[in-house]
């Protein structure tokens, strides 16, 4: 991100020699400069971000601003629109501006590819209302960002009221006194796409030159996925009382056939004198189970319905509806807050993790939020395939490489059973700075309070990749483990592991050690002869040194949908089955040594990267293309996931097309 002190600002963007204004490229011209966010109207203390998804209930309304906003891109000069008061007036009245829509990236919205490519500030506006009776009946108003990538500002009626760092996660802020609610209000967000050493990812900005001159600058990242930037996810409107819950935090437990929830609502507000809690626990036939008048204590269900993963209980995914409300000292209800909750534990220990104290083996894929023009925006359309399709592989888990995902996501992962490894935006992460370290932990931080509740969140991956060779990644990463930790002990902590381990500094931290390792294809490229016994050898090796829980978190290959080559040549439909049946055997060699926790392919599908000679249109190792249809390879992984579920249950694998009965011709003799 171009954050600089005021000081700093030598690092200048000069625009080309000819710059035009178009409602496809909507620029206002300006001096030549750096594009920042105005560093004298950063808020810089800590976020801890929205912990409460927003809901509307007995007590709270609820509103969504998606749809269109008015955009434009900044000119060279960020002050520009600083000091003409972009953020005090419509934008459609300070020059020209293009549509866009929201929730969206912004780069692949326009023809243009000076705004697919941009790097620096973007802004928004758009006009919404205050329902008037908000107000009038005591109540705040609260503005959420779910998700705004990289960092963003945020101002209601010209006043500035948020700034926030770390693009995947939600913040919001009350906005009671900045509002109108006898006429439309403004909300300006100026957005900031640019990642530096210090940023969670990182990357580096680099100048180009013609001669002399320096023309623009370009942003460069070693993570191999595209920089989409814009307004990511849902922006709410929504209304609490005065004396609102702010928290609920829920753990379980189990014993036998009995579940136990222990739990802890917070609330805020003033004159909270004589406000006790009423929590009430319901099943999914919405019959009352258990209940509480403690704002914080242990409630026992008899007979409880367990939290099973799919394909590993005839009922995955079973939640109950946890109700907690704020009760007043005349008994009447206050405020009202409900959250889906499942019952189960998650434990580990040198060889295993168990999900209600039974192993459970991790049949998965990395994953990314990306889709044709949408780029990282959330798409409800999308995911509903997307489970569809991780279900009919028969797969029980994914990783949210790399980064956090939208809220919603978890929430069909909870209904269907399906277990994610929960993973921070650290990428690639290097240098190992104490600036760093501060943001990587805050991401964390944020990362749990949202995420914390969810049953299908089983582990937290807190880095992909990083350059865990480098001997600063030892006191790093074990600072990091330790915040983790400080959190939450209910859940392991992993790391997507690239370096060897032979130099790894990080896995000794580590409750279960991942590893990305592309055998027969970044390494002897082609070669399928040596994958089993290197799989085997290395997942070994981890354990032997560090015993530890195994899982392998990446492997593959990129492949053409359609290109078809015998014998089999990288790139081809069937040289991706074939590296894939490769591995299929060491991970079968590996689950009878006892150690083996897992298999994750990358990827579940096509994404987009940065322009590179070794991307086509982006990274093709999906089993499903970019428009979620499959591969060979998709029908492939289908059999040996629902195989290998069928094994671990103890019954037979179905098969999905009728072939042969196997029996011979049967040829009457006259």
């Amino acid at each position: 991100m171009y954050v600089r002190d005021m000081a700093k600002k030598t690092s200048r963007l000069v625009l080309a020699s000819t710059l035009f204004i178009s409602l496809v490229n909507a620029t206002v011209p300006g001096s030549s400069s750096a594009n920042e966010i105005n560093q004298t109207q950063r808020k810089r203390s800590p976020y801890t971000g929205g912990a409460l998804y927003p809901q509307a209930t007995e007590t709270r309304d609820l509103r969504t601003l998606d749809g269109i906003w008015n955009f434009r891109k900044s000119p060279s000069d960020p002050e520009y629109g600083y000091r003409n008061g972009w953020y005090e007036q419509d934008l459609e009245k300070t020059g020209p501006i293009i549509k866009m829509p929201v929730p969206s990236s912004y780069n692949d919205v326009g023809e243009d590819a000076s705004l697919r490519d941009h790097v620096g500030l973007v802004w928004y506006d758009r006009r919404f209302h205050v329902p008037p009776w908000w107000l009038q009946n005591g109540q705040r108003v609260w503005l959420r960002f779910s998700s705004v990538h990289y960092a963003a500002q945020v101002w209601v009626n010209g006043k500035l009221i948020a700034y926030h760092e770390i693009g995947h996660l939600p913040f919001e802020v009350e906005i009671t006194n900045e509002v109108n609610p006898n006429t439309s209000n403004l909300l300006t967000v100026v957005v900031d796409n640019t990642l530096l050493s210090d940023t969670v990812p990182q990357g580096t900005i680099k100048d180009i030159f013609i001669g002399n001159n320096k023309v623009r600058q370009e942003q460069t990242y070693t993570f191999d996925f595209f920089n989409y930037a814009g307004i990511h996810r849902t922006v709410f409107l929504y209304s609490t009382p005065q004396q609102y819950i702010d928290d609920v935090i829920v753990n379980t437990d189990i014993q036998g056939l009995t579940g136990f929830v222990v739990y802890n609502v917070t609330h805020q507000g003033s004159s909270l004198d004589n406000v006790e809690c009423l929590v009430q626990i319901f099943d999914k036939n919405d019959s009352q189970v258990a209940a509480s008048h403690d704002c914080a204590g242990l409630i026992e269900i008899g007979n409880a319905n367990f939290w099973w993963p799919y394909l590993m209980h005839p009922s995955p995914g079973y939640l109950y509806t946890f109700k907690a409300s704020l009760i007043g000292p005349n008994g009447e209800i206050i405020d009202t807050y409900s959250q889906k909750v499942g019952i189960r534990t998650v434990t580990w220990s040198n060889t295993s993790v168990y999900i209600n104290d039974k192993p459970i083996y991790l049949r998965g894929f990395g994953m990314h939020e990306d889709s044709d023009l949408r780029g990282k925006g959330w798409d409800p359309v999308l995911w509903v395939k997307n489970f569809n399709l991780i279900r009919w592989v028969g797969a029980n888990a994914f990783r949210t490489s790399h980064y956090p995902y939208a809220e919603e996501i978890y929430q069909l992962a909870d209904e269907q059973g399906i277990m994610i490894i929960d993973e921070c935006p650290g990428v690639d992460t290097d240098i190992f700075s104490k600036p760093l370290l501060v943001k990587h932990k805050q991401s964390l931080t944020e990362l749990i309070r949202r995420d914390k509740n969810h049953p299908s969140v089983i582990m937290w991956s807190i880095a992909n990749e990083p350059k865990s060779a480098n001997r600063l990644a030892d006191a790093y990463f074990g600072e990091i483990v330790r915040h983790v930790k400080s959190m939450d002990l209910s859940r392991p902590i992993t790391i997507a592991i690239a370096q060897t381990y032979t130099t790894d500094k990080a896995a000794q931290h580590l409750d279960v050690i991942s590893f990305n390792r592309y055998n027969g294809w970044y390494h002897a490229t082609g070669s399928l002869t040596t994958i089993t016994n290197n799989v085997v050898d290395e997942a070994t090796a981890w354990h032997v040194k560090f015993n530890k829980p195994i899982l392998m978190s990446e492997y593959g290959a990129d492949t053409i949908a359609g290109l078809h080559q015998i014998p089999e040549y990288v790139w081809s439909e069937e040289f991706q089955v074939a590296l894939m049946s490769e591995h299929f055997k060491a991970f079968d060699k590996l689950r009878q040594a006892g150690f083996f926790v897992g298999e994750f392919i990358w990827n579940f599908a096509d994404f987009n990267t940065a322009q590179t000679i070794i991307r086509v249109s982006g990274n093709k190792k999906g089993i499903f293309t970019r428009s979620r249809q499959p591969k060979a390879s998709a029908h492939h992984l289908r059999a040996r996931y629902l195989a290998v579920a069928a094994s671990d249950a103890g019954t037979t694998p179905p098969v999905s097309l009728y072939v042969s009965d196997n029996r011979p011709t049967y040829h009457e003799e006259l």
